[in-house]
């Protein structure tokens, strides 16, 4: 499903000097499993994600996402291809506070221009599925915690993404939301998304039903 070969990621952090964020990552991800990036903060495994998602190119290397090099489409392309497959998990849900769980919710079909009838079929089928129908016209900023997460997690699914990109989901949460966090991650997984979390919480370490854990350091995968 996702292929990166022989990445390398560079910064420029002045004319004569550069950052090495990733140094010859080779990883194949399968579709229908849940992937850990294991790391501390700067380890790289962030840059990871935003090379699959598109958000950035590697220096050398080839990122290939169901058989496509995304790693050399145009930049226009680039958004369409992060609209039909990506769902994003944001660390502090990225939500806008002041209007409804229903508009929050709706905000990446917002580009298609879908009728009506399409809109409402595909909310309800995801706040039924994250049990939020009753939420659906209260302002975000009065939900709470765990049904503010539901929210964020209905909005990354209502495109009916193939890959979902979690970097640092329970960074914010406590103990309960993060296992109620895990279990969602679970029946995604029994969906067949492809998931793949950056995180350094030991609460998704030990877990039955992830398939790999990549620990990362200092841009290098580590063996």
């Amino acid at each position: 499903m996702i292929n990166l070969k022989s990445i390398i990621k560079e910064y420029k952090v002045n004319k004569n000097d550069t950052i090495t964020a990733l140094n010859d990552i080779n990883l194949t991800f399968k579709e229908g499993s849940v992937n850990i990036l294991k790391g501390a903060s700067g380890s790289g495994k962030s840059t990871i994600l935003s090379l699959i998602a598109g958000f950035s190119k590697p220096t050398t290397g080839e990122v290939i996402v169901d058989n496509k090099r995304i790693s050399k489409l145009p930049d226009d392309f680039l958004a369409l291809y992060r609209r039909e497959n990506i769902g994003f998990i944001f660390q502090k849900y990225n939500l806008i506070p002041n209007i409804t769980a229903k508009d929050n919710i709706l905000l990446p079909l917002i580009p298609n221009n879908p009728d009506e009838k399409y809109i409402n079929k595909k909310l309800d089928k995801v706040m039924k599925e994250f049990n939020i129908m009753d939420k659906k016209n209260i302002i975000v900023k009065n939900l709470s915690g765990g049904e503010q997460q539901r929210v964020a997690i209905a909005r990354a699914m209502i495109n009916e993404p193939k890959i979902i990109i979690a970097d640092e989901p329970t960074a914010n949460l406590d103990e309960k939301l993060s296992i109620e966090f895990c279990n969602i991650i679970k029946d995604l997984k029994d969906s067949n998304k492809t998931i793949l979390i950056a995180t350094h919480d030991p609460i998704f370490f030990s877990l039955d039903f992830v398939d790999n854990i990549i620990d990362i350091k200092k841009g290098v995968i580590q063996i």
